[in-house]
C-alpha cells in the first residue's frame, strides 16, 4: 500500500496546487556488515570512534517516478582496528508532479533522502546490535542543509573560474558527507 504525501504547494514557489508527492514503495535495496576483527574486537578496551557517510543516487523511472536510494555507511574503529562496517541502502519509488525542474531537484535531494533515513537509521541500529555491538544511536540528519551547502558549493566552484560544461547538463541528486 502506497503512503501519500502532498506537498503545500505554497512551499514552493512557481508551483501550482498540481504539485504532488507521493511515497509509492519503500525498501532495502542492500545490505552489508563486517566485522573484520572479530573477535579479538571484542576484548579490546576503549571508546568507539564511529563515523558515518551519506550518499544518495536519483534515477527516473518513468513518467514523474523516482527511485531514490540513500546509502548511508557506518565505520566504527577501536583504536587502529575497525569494530565494524555497515553500509545500507535504502530505497524508495516516489512519483513527484507538477514542479518545476528546480523544485523536483530539492524534493529528490531533501524531502526523499528525510524519508529514507530513519528506516536505515534503524536497519544500521538493528545490526550492529545483532552482531553484539552496543546499541548504537545516529542523530537525525538535515538534508534541507547538506543541500543547501552543496547548492552553494557548486554556484561558488562556477564563479571560481570554472566555466563549466559547454552542454550544460545537470546532475541529479548529489551529495556525499562525512559526520
Amino acid at each position: 500500500m502506497a503512503e501519500e504525501q502532498n506537498l503545500d504547494p505554497a512551499m514552493i514557489p512557481g508551483d501550482d496546487a498540481s504539485a504532488q508527492f507521493q511515497i509509492q514503495k519503500l525498501y532495502t535495496k542492500d545490505i552489508s556488515l563486517e566485522l573484520p576483527n572479530a573477535p579479538q574486537i571484542f576484548q579490546e578496551n576503549g571508546q568507539a570512534d564511529v563515523k558515518m557517510s551519506l550518499a544518495q543516487r536519483v534515477e527516473s523511472i518513468g513518467d514523474s517516478m523516482h527511485e531514490v536510494v540513500l546509502t548511508v555507511t557506518v565505520t566504527a574503529s577501536v583504536g587502529e582496528k575497525t569494530a565494524y562496517l555497515v553500509e545500507v541502502a535504502q530505497a524508495g519509488i516516489f512519483q513527484v508532479s507538477g514542479f518545476n525542474e528546480q523544485a523536483i531537484h530539492a524534493v529528490m535531494n531533501t524531502m526523499c533522502p528525510t524519508v529514507l533515513f530513519p528506516y536505515a537509521r534503524q536497519v544500521i541500529s538493528s545490526l550492529v546490535g545483532e552482531a553484539g555491538f552496543p546499541p548504537l544511536v545516529l542523530q537525525p540528519v538535515n538534508f534541507d542543509m547538506l543541500y543547501a551547502q552543496r547548492m552553494q558549493q557548486m554556484a561558488e566552484e562556477q564563479q571560481g573560474g570554472a566555466a563549466g560544461d559547454a552542454n550544460g547538463a545537470t546532475a541529479m541528486p548529489e551529495f556525499s558527507t562525512d559526520d
